[in-house]
């Protein structure tokens, strides 16, 4: 009886521990890291490739600078070491006039991207949450 309570308890101390170095996981650490960001970036540029609708907003734009500035914006917003150097998403979105359909299809199509590159469904929602302050300066300017 002795080495079953000192084997649980010896379990239950690790599974502490474990539990406490998960809970000082930043979301760029859930998300995966450069790869996973870079992953999901490649994937919702795709994403937004097969959308007429959506890929419309981004026919002027160049999207080896898109790329790169948005990897940034996912590591920085996920407290990863990146620091965001692209313009304000008031800036981006000036006189674009999307609404908020688009913008709702637009996070479908994020979240598309993020499936396809394994991201579990409550660090997608965490991601997401993190994102989503920045919807006033993007509709309907």
């Amino acid at each position: 009886m002795k080495i079953i309570s000192s084997l649980l308890l010896g379990t239950l101390l690790t599974l502490a521990g474990c539990q406490s170095l998960n809970s000082s996981a930043t979301l760029y650490d859930e998300l995966g890291g450069m790869p996973v960001i870079e992953k999901i970036t490649d994937n919702f540029i795709n994403e937004i490739s097969f959308d007429q609708q959506i890929a419309a907003h981004f026919r002027e734009t160049k999207i080896d600078r898109f790329r790169e500035k948005l990897i940034e914006q996912l590591c920085n917003v996920s407290d990863g070491p990146c620091k965001y150097t692209g313009d304000s998403m008031l800036d981006v979105h000036q006189k674009m006039n999307i609404t908020e359909g688009e913008f709702n299809r637009t996070v479908d199509l994020l979240i598309n991207a993020m499936n396809q590159a394994g991201v579990a469904h409550r660090t997608q929602n965490k991601l997401i949450a993190r994102l989503a302050p920045m919807r006033p300066d993007i509709i309907y300017h």
